[in-house]
Order: structure tokens, then C-alpha cells, then sequence
């Protein structure tokens, strides 16, 4: 991923705080030889202060080889993008047809190394992590070994620790662009009212008063 200076995070609570609510991405794993790698969508629970994220996935899912052979893997997260006509990114002093469409979109990348999770015990602890995450509210039954209901459904499953390693984040949003032309960004993404404006006009305006 290109991530130029405009576009970098400004420092860890950036990139930090947008996780901690953009929990939806995609683990990215190497495959066998002679074989694409594999793209797994899943929810996950970051931890910043551990430096971990944390998820499972069914026992009979396909991933769990790779894993075992490269355990080095990607969480990739990418959310609040939005489509810029040409129109509304042009030079104050030029023709409107001349500028030039583009993407608006926040993404992080946590580059990790993958461990997995069997015993029992630990698998409950984790779950219990990540529903807390989902489920501050509670209204589930804590997960534990040998008790109902979900004590018998963990031989099913495989947890998996994610330690980062390696993070790079981007945001996006006209950092380059004069405030003139990011202002008038901002007013045709409130004009337009899309799927995802909204978010993304949040972040050209907090960026741009950084």
C-alpha cells in the first residue's frame, strides 16, 4: 500500500482509535505452493495495549494449514472510502473537466504473526474477549469448558491471536489539496449524501484542522 505523507496517520492514536470501531477486515494468509494466497473476512477484537488482535474461525476451514506453515500473515481493514468526481477536486484557477477523480478511503494494515489457540481454557478466554468486545451490554452466557451452551461447541472451532508486528495506516482524504478545494469537497459530499460521504467528509474536515 502507497502511503504518501499527506496521507499517513498522524501518530498511533489515529490509526488506534479507527480500529477500535472498524472491526470487520479481511486475513490475508499465504497459500501452499503453487497455490493464490487465501482472503479470510472476519470480525476481530484489537487490543492495543497487548498489541494483539483477536478472532476464530470453524475447525474446518481451509486457512488453518497455511497458518501452520507461515503463520506471518495481514489483517487488512478498509472502510470510510468514498468516490471524488474529477469536478470537485480541480484547481480553483483551471477548468473543472481537468481535475482529476480519485478515492477517499481510510485503511490499516496490521502485519502479525498468527497464534493459534486449542486448549480449551483459552479458547473460552478469548471468546469471552471478543464477545466483550461486541457485547459491552452482555445479554450472552459466558463461554466455558464443559457447561451449556457453549461449552460443547468449542471443539469446533479454533481460536487464533494475531500478534502485530508491523502496522501501516492511511487516511486518504485530499491531504495535498488547498483548503479552498478540500472545503469545496466537503460541501458536495454533504450535497451528495452517498453511501459513506458522511464518514468520509468527517475525515477531510478533521484532517484538514489537524
Amino acid at each position: 500500500m502507497l502511503i504518501h505523507p499527506w496521507d499517513a496517520a498522524r501518530d498511533d492514536s489515529e490509526w488506534q482509535q479507527w480500529l477500535a470501531v472498524h472491526d470487520f477486515g479481511q486475513l490475508a494468509v499465504n497459500g501452499r505452493p503453487g497455490e493464490p494466497p487465501y482472503v479470510q473476512p472476519l470480525h476481530f477484537a484489537y487490543d492495543p495495549e497487548r498489541g494483539e488482535a483477536l478472532t476464530h474461525l470453524a475447525r474446518p476451514n481451509p486457512l488453518w494449514g497455511a497458518l501452520e506453515a507461515n503463520p506471518d500473515v495481514v489483517l487488512s481493514v478498509v472502510d470510510d472510502y468514498a468516490y471524488v468526481p474529477g469536478p470537485w477536486q480541480a484547481d480553483p484557477d483551471g477548468p473543472s473537466e481537468h481535475g482529476t477523480p480519485t478515492s477517499f478511503y481510510a485503511a490499516v494494515q496490521l502485519r502479525c504473526r498468527a497464534h493459534l489457540v486449542d486448549d480449551p481454557e483459552e479458547k473460552a478466554a478469548l471468546l469471552n474477549r471478543q464477545v466483550g468486545h461486541f457485547q459491552p451490554e452482555g445479554g450472552s452466557a459466558r463461554v466455558a469448558v464443559g457447561e451449556v451452551p457453549y461449552g460443547r461447541m468449542l471443539s469446533g472451532i479454533r481460536g487464533l491471536r494475531l500478534e502485530v508486528t508491523g502496522v501501516r495506516a492511511k487516511f486518504k482524504y485530499a491531504g495535498k489539496r488547498s483548503g479552498e478545494v478540500r472545503d469545496r469537497i466537503a460541501a458536495a459530499l454533504a450535497a451528495r449524501g452517498g453511501p459513506g460521504d458522511a464518514a468520509a467528509r468527517e475525515h477531510l474536515l478533521r484532517r484538514r484542522g489537524a
